[in-house]
Parts: structure tokens; sequence; C-alpha cells
């Protein structure tokens, strides 16, 4: 397992990490979830991702059952605040209510003093952006967070956010968007702006919710037991599913053959050849998607390999920056 540095912080941080979505707690039952954060740590991933919000806070409890009894300072644990976690209008959000109440949930429920990193897991249009950083800078000079960051944060937030909290002096490292051969949006704006506030990215959905994996097929039904065919899987992934796409995502299996590396091995290395990201998070149902995920670290990729992905893909992959904004919510939920 390589290691990249998390933005311009002394935090290393495994090259494949590992992130519990939708699977722990709701997709896969705890034997199978515990299987596959073990099987991350025998690859030597120590960046485990979570979210208080993640099947309903559950995923947080089941990450920390599994990783109980591991050395803390030698694993990194983030997780993140915004989606609602509860009925009150005010259990959502990035009120100073809600943040210094959650981190004390997340960590409960994770079974430790602190998270490495801890981020706004939307953009708050409700809440003064002034509020909601001294709130993080409480939370980590309380030492219940070493690092803050944010997800899916257009390039205008994200220097509005980094100015504050500079000025704060609380260190400002990271931003979690979606990011894979089909989803390239933070190219033109997100990333120049981090690389020039010292902000790395943590991508989450590079094998893009499995469809780069090769397994769905133009014309045919989903496999059964595929995140496909789950109901909350699912309806992240319409887009992705249309024949159109399916068919040149086949196209790449040449190529993925000839680089001696699998579909999935080929979308998680894709996203590393960005030097702005710091990490990709890979989640499992079985262990062995993990083992497969994590030889991806370390894999360069040549220039004609990635003339040919982008000469595949370029009619069917978004690229529009706008659709950081579009797709945040405006409002809170």
């Amino acid at each position: 397992m390589e290691f990249r540095h998390l933005g311009r912080s002394g935090l290393l941080v495994s090259e494949i990490s590992y992130g519990n979505w939708i699977t722990h707690g709701s997709q896969v039952e705890e034997d199978a979830a515990l299987a596959c954060v073990r099987a991350a740590l025998d690859v030597g991933i120590t960046t485990f991702d979570t979210a208080d919000v993640y099947a309903g806070t559950k995923a947080e409890a089941v990450l920390g059952r599994a990783l109980k009894g591991e050395r803390r300072a030698g694993l990194e644990i983030f997780t993140k605040v915004y989606w609602p976690t509860g009925p009150g209008r005010n259990d959502r959000g990035l009120s100073r209510k809600h943040i210094l109440e959650s981190i004390d949930g997340s960590l409960s429920r994770l079974g430790t003093d602190y998270v490495d990193l801890y981020q706004a897991h939307r953009f708050d249009h409700s809440t003064p952006l002034e509020e909601t950083m001294v709130a993080f800078a409480d939370v980590v000079r309380a030492g219940k967070a070493h690092y803050i960051g944010v997800s899916e944060w257009t390039a205008d937030q994200l220097r509005e956010g980094h100015a504050l909290a500079t000025e704060l002096r609380i260190p400002f490292v990271s931003s979690q968007p979606q990011y894979s051969m089909l989803w390239r949006v933070i190219e033109d704006e997100v990333v120049p702006t981090s690389e020039e506030l010292g902000i790395s990215q943590i991508v989450w959905s590079p094998i893009a919710q499995g469809v780069l994996t090769g397994k769905y097929l133009p014309g045919q039904p989903p496999p059964d037991g595929s995140r496909a065919t789950d109901e909350n899987g699912g309806r992240f992934m319409q887009r992705l599913m249309s024949d159109e796409v399916l068919s040149r995502v086949q196209q790449l299996k040449p190529l993925a053959e000839q680089a001696g590396l699998t579909m999935a091995q080929l979308a998680v290395a894709w996203v590393l050849q960005n030097t702005n990201v710091a990490s990709a998070i890979v989640g499992a149902t079985r262990p062995e998607q993990v083992l497969d995920n994590a030889k991806a670290s370390g894999v360069k990729l040549d220039a004609d390999l990635l003339k040919a992905i982008d000469e595949i893909l370029e009619p069917v992959a978004e690229r529009d920056p706008a659709r950081t904004y579009e797709t945040s919510p405006k409002e809170r939920p």
C-alpha cells in the first residue's frame, strides 16, 4: 500500500481508503462488514471513511466495532456531518448546535476519543459559513478532530471556507467529491483551486457504483445481488445504467487486460493518476473486492492508455463543473 499526504498537512493516508456508505448497517450483514474491514487492514489500508447519516447512524457503530482492538494511532478515521440524523429541525445542517452535538454522537458510535478528519458532508446555505467554521475550530481545539474537510463543495465555497479556516488557524486539508472516469466535474475548477489552497481530494465512487467493473451489460438486467438491484444503491445509478454508457464501458476491457489489471483496478488506478487525489474510497460487500481494489495502489498508467480511455468515454463522461453546485441541496433536507 502506498501513502500520500492529505493536502499540505503532515498527515499521511493510504492511497486506497475503505468507506462504508450503503454497505455497513444496511446492504450487508455485520459479519460480512467485519470481514471486509479485516481484509482492508490485511492489505495495508489504514484510512477509513464513514458518516453519521450512513444507515441512520448504524454504519459508524459497525465500523467502530470492526476497528475495536486496533492500535488507534495507526489508523486514520474520517466521518462527516450535515444530513439528518433525527426528526428535529436542528438534527441536520451545519449549525453550531448540530456540529457540536453530532461530533459527540459520532465519537460514541465509533468508540474513539477523536476522529482524524471531520468533514462537512455538504455546504449549508442556511447557516452563516463563519458559524460553521468557528464550530469546526472548537471541535479541533477540543481535541475531537485533528483536521477538517468538506464534501461536494464548489471551488468558490472551498475558497471561502479555506479563508476562514486560515483566519481561525485550523487545518482545512481535504475535499471529498465524486470522481471517476465517468464523472470528471472536479477537474476544471475544484482541482486547480484545491491545488492552490493546499487541499487534497479524497474521492468517492471511483468505480462509478460498480459500473466500471464491467459487470453490467447493455440490454441485460443487472446481476442478482448487485448494487443496481439494491433500493438504496440503485437510485444513485440511473444515469450510469444507459446502454450507451454500458457499451462504452465494455470497450475498456481489452485496455485493462493489456495493462494486466481488472476493470476495477483500472478504474481506481485511473483516479490516482491525478496528483491532487490523496485517496480513493472503495466500498465492498465481500472481502475479495477489497483485495482486488487494493492492488490499484502504486499502479502507473501510461499516457497512451489514458488517451485511449478518454477517447472511449468522452461522449458519456460528465465534465461540467456546474454539476457540483446543481447536485447539492440548496436548503437543509
